[in-house]
């Protein structure tokens, strides 16, 4: 008797300082593209490349991403980065998901092209190749091309290319997708910047998410 193939899971981390549509429907994409069985949101707690000062309470932001995704049933948001002290690095969450999940899940990591071209910047970035899956979602203003550099300069010089360029394959067979999504001119500064200035943020957010600003005075 042969064991079922893994269950695939999105990991979808960031600030989400709040989630918004480009974040939502860009995992909703994912989901389709991949035939993703979960997908998780997953808040960190103490971003590493940003000054706490400018961090919303992680409670806060996990509130926010729960109210986003609470309708939809095949998403939900893991706490994951709010129950380990210190800097909330990708390595150690994916180490520990993989010690939770063991392999009955196959983990597929979901990150900008931005990110990925600054993956050098991470904490043992290269074991994280051989841990799970990337996806990477396209960002307006970069080049895709710059990926394989980036992969086989700084990562592994073994990197191998898919066919019919939809990214890459690690020697530990592992992936790195490129997934092309909707491009929504949308990001968490913006919504920020628009509550400071007193200005709508209907639409670009969902209505729960936006009435949980309004009602907690966030980011005024």
């Amino acid at each position: 008797m042969t064991n079922p193939p893994p269950k695939r899971l999105g990991l979808f981390g960031g600030t989400f300082n709040p989630i918004h549509y480009g974040h939502l429907r860009s995992g909703e994409e994912v989901v389709e593209a991949l035939s993703l069985d979960r997908l998780w949101f997953i808040p960190a707690a103490v971003p590493p490349h940003k000054s706490p000062p400018e961090i919303t309470p992680f409670e806060v932001r996990l509130e926010m991403t729960r109210l986003a995704v609470e309708d939809n049933p095949r998403a939900e948001v893991s706490d994951v980065e709010g129950r380990r002290p210190g800097k909330s690095y990708s390595i150690e969450t994916v180490r520990l998901l993989r010690r939770e999940l063991g392999q009955t899940w196959e983990l597929y990591f979901i990150l900008g092209l931005d990110a990925i071209l600054e993956i050098s910047t991470w904490k043992d970035f290269r074991e994280l190749f051989s841990l799970c899956h990337f996806v990477v979602l396209d960002r307006p203003g970069y080049d895709r091309r710059q990926l394989e550099e980036v992969l086989r300069g700084e990562v592994n010089p073994y990197f191998q290319p898919l066919a019919e360029g939809g990214g890459f394959q690690h020697p530990s067979g592992y992936r790195v997708l490129v997934v092309s999504t909707s491009l929504m001119d949308i990001s968490a500064t913006l919504i920020r910047s628009l509550v400071r200035a007193g200005r709508s943020i209907r639409y670009l957010l969902p209505e729960a998410v936006r009435g949980y600003i309004i009602k907690n005075k966030l980011y005024l």
